[in-house]
């Protein structure tokens, strides 16, 4: 059983930093992409971020491109989302995010998903 636990989230003020942690279990990490999303209040779930399991290939939604970066230490089980240069836009929840096979493209599908992390970013 799959189980992916975010953590970092917080408050934060327009121009500040914030780094997310997901830490999985219950399957095996490496070898698969690993993905990251965000719902902001009254909005669909949206695709942030996702990496290839050495970590050499990333993909970036337009919206996050040269402010976040998606990074993952395999040996800990462990994919992070650097936010930089926050914006009170980027208010969602965050979800990390697991595709189901390892041949599965970077925009997915990703099939097993954490419960989220909130991110609030005040103007």
């Amino acid at each position: 059983q799959v189980q992916l636990v975010e953590s970092g989230g917080g408050l934060v003020q327009a121009g500040g930093s914030l780094r997310l942690s997901c830490a999985a279990s219950g399957g095996t990490f490496t070898n698969y992409p690993m993905g990251w999303f965000r719902q902001a209040p009254g909005k669909e779930r949206e695709f942030v971020a996702a990496i290839r399991t050495s970590g050499g290939s990333t993909a970036y939604a337009d919206s996050v491109k040269g402010r976040f970066t998606i990074s993952r230490d395999n040996a800990k089980n462990t994919v992070y989302l650097q936010m930089n240069s926050l914006k009170p836009e980027d208010t969602a929840v965050y979800y990390c995010a697991r595709t189901a096979t390892r041949f599965t493209g970077l925009r997915g599908p990703y099939n097993y998903w954490g419960q989220g992390t909130q991110v609030t970013v005040s103007s």
